[in-house]
């Protein structure tokens, strides 16, 4: 019972002794005629009467026995109750976002304090990322003042020896940025991309571009097939647009905010969570982990512990993050992504090596230095790296268990390298997936091949991760998971983690970065043999909404950031930014398979060299 249900009995007592009161009375006052009838009616009246009356003390009594038991609810019952009341407000009221922050230093340097020579590395690292800002007050300025593809172009310079170009030698293409108006922009800070192809070889290669600051911009390419090839240039972003999305990567980390649910019994409740809350009276569940240091909070639930967490999500997007002008800054096929054309011929045809360049080796003229050095092209399809590593091509699942036979591959990380375990998983039909009723797309995943003693392995990375629930208990940073491997030559490990740190201050991306490289150095200490190798991040399709939550912009910014800190070690890297951007396929967050075949071909090179180039080297 509750106080509710006793109320409503007692005044339901009330009233029915209201009615016998008025019975009785207008008995008392009848007719003559009828006296005789109304007076055993009332007397019948006047028993029920006491009988109810003794009724309601024994009521009274028995509430004032036991009050106490009453007013202490069974738990059970309140549980069910909040929960149906939870739904109800659930049905009527939109989720909780979190509010508005314009603080953006909270968020980059929680966690465990850097030491000074962290502190002087994460300085030069924010350095060497640094982008040129538009010199235009106010920000943004008109859209018809901003960097426009249509009116912008590109002129192919000349060589030395007029415009003839052979194999070996490098194509420089000059690029001058316009406005909407049709006139020069004097500053720089716009996001070029540059590739020079043949579509019918199958050929491409990756340009470097590089700003001058004043509108004008350089790309080189190396020239490395005879025929024709064609320049494409491209902008990803002009600066204007830049500027808005380093604004939002600073001042608003929480643009992609998430959630855990909580569960005791028949109570649940979900609440937001983030690796950097904004201060607020709620209180806060800390999960910060206590072997890195990486802080992750969530708010507290009103009726449950913190202990009682059972999973982790993506939340959502905030909507409504730049203005109706900004807006303008982001319209694809307008100045997202656009072409730039050329002012003249937009190709060129590429001449066999000059006889000079051929007989290098034993001429005591030196050649003139390779301004740029990709790490590697396409031809027929395939991709070539340059220097290091001999691409093997892994055409039939035999080969590929060959060579993984006796090893054991570890991946970890977000769902672009999730996808090289798909592939292998699909493509290896001696690889047997064993079921370990992980959730779709989340994993964690392992496929055995009993027979050539292979198994492969995938996890996902620790929070931030934008999966769609991720049991608590499988949430792992990855420099935990290096730390419990004994690791050896039979040992693979493969990292890729970029994609989902899009959306917080560098400063974040470089901590995580430094545990995972403490644990690669603590691993390669105790078992020198086993073989590292990590996937950068590679170029998507982006449209304006995209673009706020996962540009190419901030993808170029990480991407250089971990070249940068792996640079020197004992490690080997698959250039997924180079192989997607030198590739005709469209670009896309999850590769297509002609690109992911490449890519894992480089990875099993690594794993099982060329043995005639191994000798040689």
């Amino acid at each position: 019972m509750s106080w509710l249900h006793l109320l409503i009995s007692f005044s339901h007592r009330n009233q029915h002794d209201a009615i016998i009161t008025e019975v009785t009375a207008d008995c008392e006052e009848g007719p003559d005629h009828g006296r005789q009838k109304g007076v055993t009616m009332c007397r019948s009246l006047s028993k029920y009467g006491i009988f109810f009356l003794f009724l309601a003390l024994t009521g009274l009594i028995f509430l004032l026995r036991n009050i106490h038991t009453l007013e202490s609810l069974n738990c059970r019952t309140v549980s069910t109750l909040y929960k149906l009341q939870s739904r109800i407000h659930s049905a009527f009221t939109p989720e909780r976002t979190p509010p508005f922050y314009h603080n953006h230093t909270f968020c980059g340097h929680l966690g465990q304090k850097p030491s000074p020579e962290d502190e002087l590395e994460e300085r030069y690292l924010l350095d060497s990322i640094a982008w040129p800002e538009p010199l235009t007050r106010p920000m943004p300025p008109p859209l018809r003042q901003t960097s426009d593809p249509v009116h912008s172009l590109f002129a192919i310079l000349p060589t030395k020896e007029g415009r003839e170009w052979h194999v070996g030698d490098q194509l420089e293409v000059l690029v001058q940025m316009h406005d909407f108006q049709g006139r020069p922009k004097r500053y720089g800070g716009d996001f070029l991309l540059a590739r020079l192809h043949s579509p019918e070889l199958g050929a491409g290669v990756a340009g470097d571009v590089l700003d001058h600051r004043n509108g004008f911009y350089s790309a080189v390419f190396p020239l490395l097939w005879m025929g024709s090839a064609l320049i494409e240039i491209t902008l990803v972003h002009s600066s204007e647009a830049v500027a808005v999305l380093r604004r939002l990567r600073e001042e608003r980390p929480d643009r992609v905010f998430f959630k855990s649910l909580f569960r005791s019994g028949f109570l649940s409740e979900t609440t937001l969570c983030n690796m950097c809350l904004p201060p607020d009276e709620q209180p806060l569940c800390n999960y910060t982990d206590p072997h890195t240091g990486e802080p992750w909070y969530c708010y507290k639930p009103k009726m449950l512990s913190c202990d009682t967490r059972i999973n982790h999500a993506k939340g959502g997007y905030q909507k409504h993050l730049i203005t109706n002008k900004e807006a303008l800054l982001f319209q694809s096929g307008v100045n997202i992504k656009a072409h730039i054309h050329a002012s003249g011929p937009d190709r060129i045809n590429v001449l066999p090596p000059k006889k000079d360049q051929l007989g290098m080796e034993s001429s005591s003229t030196k050649p003139e230095p390779i301004k740029v050095t990709p790490s590697g092209y396409y031809y027929g399809g395939s991709w070539r790296p340059l220097g290091g590593v001999t691409m093997r091509q892994f055409n039939d699942s035999s080969a590929i268990t060959q060579c993984l036979r006796g090893k054991v591959i570890n991946m970890y990380g977000d769902s672009t390298v999730r996808q090289w375990f798909e592939y292998l998983n699909a493509f290896v039909p001696e690889l047997k997936e064993f079921n370990l009723h992980s959730p779709k797309n989340v994993g964690p995943f392992m496929a055995v091949d009993s027979t050539h003693n292979i198994l492969l392995k995938y996890r996902c990375h620790g929070p931030p991760i934008r999966f769609s629930t991720v049991t608590s208990n499988e949430l792992h940073y990855i420099s935990n998971e290096l730390d419990g491997l004994p690791g050896g030559p039979d040992t693979v490990v493969v990292l890729s983690i970029w994609a989902h740190f899009s959306t917080f201050p560098v400063e974040i991306y470089i901590r995580r970065l430094r545990h995972i490289r403490r644990a690669l150095v603590r691993l390669l200490d105790r078992a020198p043999g086993t073989l590292v190798v990590i996937r950068s991040a590679n170029l998507q399709a982006i449209d304006q909404e995209v673009s706020l939550y996962n540009s190419d912009w901030f993808s170029l910014q990480l991407n250089s950031v971990l070249r940068a800190m792996f640079k020197g070690l004992d490690i080997l890297l698959v250039d997924a930014w180079q192989m997607s951007l030198a590739h005709h396929l469209p670009h896309a967050l999850h590769p297509p398979p002609a690109i992911v075949k490449n890519m894992i071909d480089m990875l099993l090179s690594f794993v099982c060299p060329d043995k005639k180039k191994h000798q040689q080297n």
